[in-house]
Parts: C-alpha cells; structure tokens; sequence
C-alpha cells in the first residue's frame, strides 16, 4: 500500500506567536512541521500558519521586518493555504485600533479590529464558538465544543461581500462576549481563528488536523 507523504507546514516565526505550542500541536495531526522565518521554505510549505499574541501594530511591525505581508499576499495570490491565529487573525483584516491608535493591517479583508465590547476584558478562557454552516473547519465537532480565547480586540462585524456567484462567499463563524465577534474564517485559501486552537485540547486537535486535511 502507497503511503502517503506528511503535509509539510511552516510555523511562520517573526517574534510574536507561540510558536512552540503551535509546533506541537501540529505535530500531533501527522504533519511535518517547522518553525522559520526563512521566505523561500515559508513560500513553498504545504501549509502557512502564522500565529500572533500582543499588541496588533506590534505584530504588524514584525511581520513586516520578516517579509511576511509578501509571504502571505502571494501565497494567497497563488491559492496557497495560510491559517492564522489570535492576533494573526486580527491582522488580516484592513486596520486595528488600539488605544486609539489606527494601524494598517494587512486588507486581506475588509474591516476593522477594535476593543470588545464587554464588561470584563481581555475575554480570557473557554468559550463556545456558532460554527458556520457547512464549515470544513469544524467538521465533527459538537456545538457545545469549547475553544480557548485570550484577547481583548475583535471583529465585530464582517464586511466582505462576494457578489459573484461562481466564488464562494466565506463561511464566518461567531463567539460571544459582551458581543458577538468573528471568531473563525474560512475564505478560500485563507483560514484564521481569533481562539489559540494548540491551547484547546482534543477540539483543537480536531479542528487542526480538519486544516491539514485541505491542504
């Protein structure tokens, strides 16, 4: 019988993401996995994930430095599947506002990240997440799955609109606190969750390996 090849996945490391706890994760779905900031092996991986923690210009700046805004744009260009996580999700979108202070992200969505709207912040714990439906990232997993976040900046509202019927629009799944949010993306090649999925245990396990399953 033909085995067949691990996936292989880059765990982009530009200074801000755990990178470690990724890896592992990771490595428990079967794949081969490694961390580098390197253009050409982040490029030609089977697999993007580009994780994210701190502050939104912060991680911006980092990126930047270590050609990452490339990496991601033509890898997303090309079809090639990058996953975000945490604030690697939230730079995704057009701009953050922290503090006041406006940030250019990376506009591969439309919108804005700002603070929760919630009495207690950061939003840190287990929470449940309304997956989309039809949703390839939560397949086989219960609604009552918990998922563990740690932030206290979101997208509260999603603003890509496809108007072409032969592309198929992005399947948003949502979390609560205070408000609802964005909590997951699902959007051609381009995945992201705003919950660390290497931190959820067995439903995180699940949801990672469902992503290395597309690639």
């Amino acid at each position: 019988m033909e085995l067949t090849a691990a996936k292989k996945v880059v765990v982009f490391d530009y200074g801000f993401g755990n990178v470690r706890s990724a890896e592992r994760a990771l490595a428990r779905t079967g794949a081969e996995v490694e961390i580098t900031g390197d253009y050409d092996r982040a490029m030609n991986a089977d697999g993007l994930l580009v994780p994210g923690v701190g502050a939104f210009a912060a991680c911006m700046r980092g990126l930047r430095d270590a050609r990452g805004d490339w990496i991601v744009g033509r890898r997303l260009s090309g079809g090639r599947p990058v996953m975000g996580i945490c604030v690697g999700m939230q730079i995704l979108f057009a701009r953050g506002i922290e503090h006041g202070v406006e940030t250019e992200g990376l506009d591969e969505w439309p919108g804005t990240v700002g603070p929760l709207k919630a009495d207690v912040v950061p939003h840190m714990g287990w929470n449940t997440v309304a997956a989309a439906e039809g949703s390839r990232l939560f397949a086989g997993l219960d609604a009552d799955a918990r998922y563990y976040f740690v932030h206290s900046y979101a997208a509260h509202d999603w603003e890509l609109e496809i108007g072409n019927p032969h592309i198929a629009a992005p399947k948003v799944s949502w979390a609560t606190h205070g408000a609802p949010f964005v909590a997951a993306v699902e959007n051609g090649p381009l995945w992201a969750t705003q919950f660390h999925p290497e931190k959820s245990g067995d439903a995180g396990a699940q949801l990672l390996s469902n992503w290395i399953e597309t690639l």
